[in-house]
């Protein structure tokens, strides 16, 4: 079963003349004048606005912005949104200036066909994140069509993303959206041999269950960044003073037997680069047993980069998630630069998810050469650990 089975696309539907709720996921970084630093949430959901406004349809967009715990508050305003969604849609997008209530209906009531507006802030409403009954029907009132193009907010149920869809004869997945489940379920379900899971970030307990998912699907697991200094410990070796969990060692020989057990390989780091401090300005390599007592593993070693680009030479799918190293300190940056190097030069299909993992394709210049890069870091770590996302069950039902 696909994630997609019982979902129908926004361009399976006839939308002329219908107004259309579409959750976007607008909620982008804003400098201190309040400029958008990065629009690329904004331009990921261009291909569904397109297409609905092209179809014809009248167009209600909203987003979240980020937390204003559910007051309105000039500074999280989709102000710099709409003006920036009416430079790349080259049209007028009103925005709103409320969430729902008399206003907001009225708006909507003048759209004409082809027109698009947007609400405000979804959080500035208490209801938005308690999944408010209530506002879930204040907001299914002002459309007859509701579409999810908000991957990165499907594992939230809000009002705006699982709530108001029950209260809408249509509903469809956006085409981003549509994208994201289609290549997420094609990894688990379905994936081109040899699958080739890379992982990395901070902490074993953070990916636990991506891990264990894992184990029956993929041929390989690397690991690296922070969470491999847990495992390394687990298997006896010295690690200095580096970022660890000693209480999740059981739990890491436990991965590593299951693996074993599935003849899974296991990718450990060999050779790390060192130093005293997260601030040092360079680092020293060496064998991973090597570590001393007041040494902090921050990246992998020259010897470890070659066996994990290897790995993803000669995979037929790479998902990637989470760093090797520190690389916000350019010291460190260069295994996880490297490595996003490989992952884009592979041959395999390639998927990144996460945030760390995607600004790290971006840094190293590679983000075109990625087949997929997933829109939602903790959605599809979710999906990846097989659990449901209720803005997606929602579409099904």
């Amino acid at each position: 079963m696909g994630l997609t089975d019982g979902i129908r696309s926004i361009a399976d539907l006839d939308l002329r003349s219908k107004r259309v709720f579409m959750r976007v996921d607008f909620n982008v970084p804003l400098d201190a004048q309040r400029r958008i630093s990065d629009d690329t949430r904004i331009q990921a959901s261009l291909p569904s606005i397109r297409l609905a406004l092209d179809a014809g349809a009248r167009l209600i967009c909203g987003s979240h912005l980020g937390r204003p715990k559910g007051k309105p508050n000039p500074a999280y305003s989709l102000e710099p949104v709409a003006a920036r969604l009416a430079e790349l849609l080259g049209k007028e997008v009103t925005l709103v200036d409320e969430v729902v209530g008399d206003g907001a209906k009225n708006r909507v009531q003048a759209l004409r066909d082809g027109e698009v507006l947007l609400l405000e802030n979804l959080r500035f409403h208490p209801g938005e994140e308690k999944n408010d009954p209530q506002l879930s029907k204040d907001l299914a009132s002002l459309c007859d069509v509701y579409v999810n193009d908000a991957f990165g907010t499907a594992h939230r149920a809000h009002a705006s993303t699982e709530g108001m869809v029950h209260h809408v004869a249509e509903k469809a997945a956006g085409l981003l959206m549509w994208k994201e489940l289609e290549v997420f379920g094609r990894l688990l379900d379905n994936p081109r041999k040899p699958l080739v899971a890379v992982l990395g970030g901070a902490k074993v307990s953070d990916k636990i269950q991506v891990l264990k998912n894992l184990l029956d699907r993929a041929d390989t697991l690397v690991i690296g960044g922070a969470m491999a200094n847990t495992f390394l410990l687990a298997q006896g070796k010295s690690i200095g003073q580096s970022l660890a969990e000693p209480e999740k060692l059981d739990l890491a020989r436990d991965l590593l037997a299951g693996a074993a057990a599935r003849k899974v390989a296991v990718l450990l780091p060999t050779d790390v680069v060192v130093a005293e401090s997260l601030e040092a300005e360079t680092g020293t390599t060496v064998q991973a047993e090597k570590v001393s007592e007041a040494q902090r593993i921050l990246d992998i070693g020259p010897e470890t980069l070659a066996a994990f680009g290897k790995a993803v030479k000669s995979a037929g799918m790479v998902f990637w998630n989470g760093p090797m190293g520190l690389f916000e300190n350019a010291a460190f940056a260069h295994g996880t630069f490297e490595l996003a190097k490989a992952v884009a030069a592979s041959e395999a299909f390639t998927v990144v998810g996460g945030g760390d993992s995607v600004s790290a394709v971006n840094k190293a210049g590679v983000a075109q050469k990625i087949d997929h890069i997933s829109t939602g870091g903790g959605a599809s770590l979710e999906l990846v650990q097989g659990l449901a996302l209720p803005g997606v069950v929602a579409l099904s039902k």
